[in-house]
């Protein structure tokens, strides 16, 4: 009976404690809460205001994967990409023997993979390529040229403190600066006037030094390979380095001597085009030569001198300062929308594009009846700028304060618009204001961020989404008085572990930089926005999953 009375106390005293814990952490509950079942929980949904904001040139230079080629979207119109990289040596201050001849110079730059399988019969392999963008067999004007502007690493301008900056919108400098001899000659149309993505790997069989022994083969994974200029490379290289010149002896004097590749890109006549992103940093030139070897032997006493050809090779790498310079031919709609957002009652439909492309600004709570807010939604110095909606959750007025379970935003794809045209497999949203991620991006431990989401959902008929869980920065808001309703910003993205921001060219007063994962995914999406003439279940709403203590 003593025992019995002992375990009722010690069970009165946690219940009470753990109700005590629930009054001073009450959002906290549910953390663990993903799932889209939300059985027992009360809901309630809170307008947003949400409008376009373009983006315009930015800062586009060594990134950690370039576009490269051509992308024509049916809904916002093209895009060209072009690229511009340095080149060093592998092996600065190369020695050349006697009488050197070039045999070819290849340029190699690997693809980015999805797969490769390799058949258990004839040991074939097969790939699928990943970040292509258009039709498979879609082709482009690819022309490289040796690059004419000097890529510095450190900027004049700070006094050289701070890192050279290159812009998306600066092609019509290397343009003029290009040298004009054009590097990939090679006689086959795919090497240049019609160039394009192709997935096949490089298949080399190598016969069997072995009497009687199976020959090897191997595979080299699919990528661009062009076949450059020998005549040109014998000049600038070879004979640079045969000449004494000095050029070569080290990669900081060769980078200033030969100043890097000018990949351009044009359309191929009326060919549709296509676009990849590629690793240029893994990308190499290799020039295969013969040179003279020549060997002395003795033979009682009498001395034979012998000449024999042999191969040798020097390579460079696609490393150094890089630039992605782009294009843009806009759709009508697209540039209307983009341009004239409004940011007091909020757009319709939002244009999120990526590239030098068009992103959206949303402002949590409703503010077209706020304290410290005009008619026009614009603040009021000196009054409580806490909007009434975000009030309440910070101080009820029935003084029951809310247990937040689950706060998240929807994006619903204006699928009228959209049609079938490719959607964007990822979206990236983040505090606006400071220019950093919301605190449910830092709080997902998970591998890919599944948990804070943007992740597109295609499996609902006709409503395509994208959601992200927004609980932390919501409990956050309440929780923390003084905490700011910051501004959010969403971007299409293709690395959501990428948090890096990228300057604007000319910054505009509420914007001077972007994610920069923007920048290296060239599609496109529209959604329907907050604004009240949205069909409700269209529109895009905070909703927040909540319960009440009793």
């Amino acid at each position: 009976m003593h025992n019995n009375s002992f375990f009722k106390i010690i069970l009165i005293a946690i219940t009470v404690i753990f109700f005590t814990s629930c009054d001073k952490d009450f959002n906290s509950i549910g953390g663990d809460l993903i799932g889209d079942e939300h059985f027992g929980l009360e809901r309630e949904t809170y307008d947003v205001l949400a409008y376009n904001q373009k983006i315009g040139p930015v800062q586009s230079n060594n990134l950690p994967v370039n576009a490269l080629g051509i992308y024509e979207d049916p809904v916002f119109g093209t895009t060209e990409a072009s690229f511009v990289t340095q080149i060093v040596l592998a092996s600065p201050n190369p020695v050349i023997g006697a009488n050197p001849e070039i045999v070819n110079v290849t340029l190699y730059v690997p693809y980015l993979l999805k797969s490769t399988t390799t058949d258990p019969v004839t040991g074939d392999n097969t790939y699928v390529l990943d970040s292509i963008y258009g039709p498979e067999t879609g082709k482009i004007k690819l022309s490289v040229y040796e690059n004419g502007y000097f890529m510095r690493d450190l900027d004049p301008l700070t006094g050289f403190l701070e890192r050279q900056k290159f812009y998306t919108n600066q092609a019509s400098e290397f343009e003029t600066l290009k040298k004009p001899t054009l590097l990939n000659n090679d006689p086959a149309a795919s090497q240049n006037s019609e160039f394009f993505f192709d997935k096949k790997g490089f298949k080399v069989t190598t016969p069997s030094e072995t009497t009687g022994g199976e020959p090897t083969v191997t595979w080299t994974a699919p990528g661009m390979q062009l076949f450059l200029n020998k005549d040109y490379f014998k000049t600038a290289i070879i004979d640079a380095i045969t000449s004494g010149s000095g050029k070569l002896t080290t990669n900081d004097v060769f980078k200033d001597y030969f100043r890097g590749l000018y990949f351009k890109v044009e359309k191929s006549g009326t060919n549709p085009g296509s676009m990849a992103l590629m690793d240029f940093s893994k990308g190499t030139i290799t020039i295969k030569y013969k040179e003279d070897l020549v060997t002395t032997t003795t033979v009682n006493g009498v001395a034979t001198t012998t000449t024999t050809r042999v191969d040798k090779s020097i390579v460079l790498n696609l490393t150094g300062n890089t630039v992605n310079l782009l294009s843009n031919t806009n759709n009508p709609a697209y540039d209307a929308a983009v341009n004239n957002p409004n940011t007091t009652a909020g757009d319709e439909k939002l244009y999120l594009k990526g590239g030098e492309g068009a992103m959206a600004i949303l402002d949590l709570f409703d503010k077209t009846d706020v304290k410290g807010y005009d008619a026009n939604g614009n603040l009021v110095i000196g009054a409580n700028n806490i909007p009434d909606e975000l009030d309440d959750l910070r101080n009820p007025t029935d003084k029951k304060r809310v247990l937040i379970n689950e706060a998240n935003l929807v994006f619903h794809v204006d699928g009228d618009v959209m049609g079938a045209n490719k959607l964007p497999v990822r979206m990236y949203l983040y505090d606006f204001n400071n220019r950093r991620p919301i605190l449910d991006y830092v709080a997902d431990g998970t591998t890919g961020l599944p948990v804070y989401g943007g992740i597109l959902n295609a499996t609902k008929v006709g409503d395509k989404t994208y959601k992200f869980r927004i609980t932390n920065h919501i409990r956050n808001l309440i929780n923390n008085k003084d905490s700011t309703n910051v501004k959010l910003g969403v971007v299409v993205t293709n690395d959501i572990i990428n948090s890096t921001m990228n300057n604007l060219r000319s910054p505009l007063p509420n914007l001077s930089q972007v994610p920069q994962v923007s920048l290296m995914n060239p599609r496109g999406v529209i959604f329907h926005g907050g604004k009240s003439t949205v069909p409700d279940d269209k529109r895009l709403k905070l909703e927040i999953y909540y319960t009440k203590p009793n």
